[in-house]
């Protein structure tokens, strides 16, 4: 059998030609990856920025010993700049506002008493240029901002909106077709027979997908090998990678490997070295477009969605792979077999915010109903038995 290292290192050699799109700031998501770096167009602020509603003035004047200053007249937001004229007076302006001319030091309001034209400042300690944001003291025009193969969120989307980026090139979202197999399932609306069960991962690897940026359309087949070879030749020619979930264990139902080996997919590996996901099949076509065969097991398959399937797809965007997360064992476990094993885990955060991973196994690899209780899952080595309460390991989570 395959360790996991190996099999992710064989699926990262089918990652997905990198295709690009514009689309305007309005058609732009969390899921979307850019591919093109964000620069400044001018300075971050543009000029010098009032922080505070107040009042600007000389500070030299303060410092003379002056503190009632007559109000020469006022600077809002969206005002082009104005200028202090006389030296011993003051502006009033307000917060966002450009420096007016002439001044170099603003006192907020709560610091000044006012009274008609006179503003009276009622502190002693004052210091220079303070509530001033400094042109360029953010970022300089022609400063690189947002680096390719950033994953955009909503301050990457207001960098862009604030440089007169209305269109941005990201990666296009590949077509993927997800597939549940197996004559056990019924759809969601079913009410199922007492040996039936409704479909679930199709969903589950969906939103998965979805939400990393791909387009996903949902199938399902049956157990019938003729009707299997149909629905994957159709779509092994209309999408971009097929994910299967089911068909791929030693039953004499499990006909997903032979089936796809018929259609001239080569079976890159079968079966790995961890519990769950033990069957997890993975090929591809002549032309190396990937197929992924996920054991039918729910967590078995939300497992191997996350350690293998999103890994790929993020490739596949062009996204810059992330440091990955550690988690700290909250307890004592031991566990014998010679396999990877990923323990369902809840999370809080622990001194030093580090997060501490408690073990939450469930009842096996059907027991989807854990996976409420959990965050992720801890990958424990399969060189050991014994795992000590304080250990820390890769996790990988989900929420």
């Amino acid at each position: 059998m395959l360790s996991v290292q190996d099999a992710a290192r064989h699926i990262s050699q089918y990652i997905l030609p990198l295709k690009t799109e514009l689309r305007s700031l309005e058609r732009l998501s969390a899921a979307c990856v850019l591919q093109e770096p964000l620069t400044a167009d001018r300075d971050f602020p543009p000029f010098d920025r009032v922080t505070m509603d107040g009042i600007a003035f000389q500070y030299a004047r303060f410092a003379e010993g002056k503190r009632t200053f007559r109000v020469e007249g006022s600077q809002f937001a969206g005002q082009a700049k104005t200028e202090l004229t006389n030296p011993s007076g003051c502006l009033e302006v307000m917060t966002g506002a450009m420096l007016p001319a002439g001044t170099d030091t603003v006192v907020r309001y709560e610091d000044v008493e006012m009274t008609g034209e006179m503003a009276r400042i009622t502190i002693e300690t004052v210091q220079a240029g303070q509530n001033i944001h400094r042109q360029a003291g953010d970022r300089r025009a022609g400063d690189r901002l947002v680096e390719p193969g950033t994953r955009l969120g909503p301050a990457e989307i207001a960098v862009a909106a604030s440089v007169g980026k209305a269109e941005l090139r990201v990666s296009a979202p590949p077509r993927l077709a997800v597939v549940s197999t197996g004559d056990e399932l019924v759809a969601v609306r079913e009410t199922p027979a007492p040996h039936q069960i409704r479909i679930s991962n199709a969903y589950v690897l969906r939103t998965i997908l979805q939400r990393a940026g791909a387009e996903v359309v949902t199938f399902h087949v049956a157990d019938r090998a003729e009707e299997m070879k149909q629905v994957f030749g159709r779509l092994l020619a209309d999408f971009d990678a097929v994910v299967l979930s089911g068909g791929v264990s030693a039953g004499k139902a499990d006909l997903v490997p032979s089936v796809l080996e018929s259609l001239g997919v080569r079976p890159v590996f079968h079966q790995v070295a961890q519990r769950p996901g033990k069957p997890l099949w993975f090929g591809a076509t002549a032309d190396r477009k990937p197929v992924f065969g996920l054991p039918g097991n729910p967590v078995s398959t939300f497992l191997c969605a996350y350690r293998y399937l999103l890994p790929w797809l993020k490739a596949s965007l062009g996204e810059t792979p992330a440091a990955a997360p550690v988690a700290r064992l909250a307890e004592d476990l031991t566990f014998r077999p010679k396999l990877t094993y990923f323990l369902p885990v809840s999370l809080t955060l622990s001194d030093g915010a580090v997060w501490q991973a408690s073990p939450l196994p469930g009842s096996g690899s059907g027991d989807y109903a854990n996976l409420l209780r959990c965050d992720g899952f801890l990958e424990l080595p399969p060189d050991r038995e014994a795992f000590a309460a304080g250990e820390i390991f890769p996790l990988w989570m989900y929420r």
